[in-house]
């Protein structure tokens, strides 16, 4: 499957929108990390954990589904339904990682990708 080329504006709108669905779906720990000069893998990465396998099941079906309904965009593939502990969403130029928690806390891939820019979402998330 080819993709088409987004703009690095385009791969952030994509990434800002998954950060509100995992809001309005009650994600934890939402963060944006641009990678984009770090890596090829992707622009963006948006990391989010839910707190059982079923939340986070039903998150990353509401990126897919949401996304999909808006944009037309599916995902390149997804990974790790099986176990639900740990869901990747490829976007190509965004890669959603939906974490059990214990399972977060595990990769932390926050450390692991330490020199990329967090992006400030505080805007994004609804305030409780």
């Amino acid at each position: 499957m080819t993709q088409k080329k987004v703009t690095k504006e385009e791969a952030l709108d994509l990434a800002k929108r998954a950060v509100q669905i995992l809001d309005s779906k009650k994600a934890e720990d939402i963060r944006l990390i641009e990678i984009g000069d770090l890596t090829v893998l992707a622009d963006y990465f948006v990391i989010a954990n839910g707190t059982s396998t079923t939340q986070v099941r039903a998150l990353a079906d509401e990126i897919a589904f949401r996304i999909h309904e808006e944009t037309g965009v599916s995902p390149l593939r997804t990974e790790g339904y099986d176990g639900s502990n740990w869901i990747l969403i490829d976007y190509g130029y965004v890669v959603i990682h939906v974490f059990y928690r214990e399972t977060r806390e595990f990769y932390n891939l926050e450390k692991l990708w330490a020199d990329g820019r967090q992006v400030d979402v505080s805007d994004l998330l609804k305030a409780e």
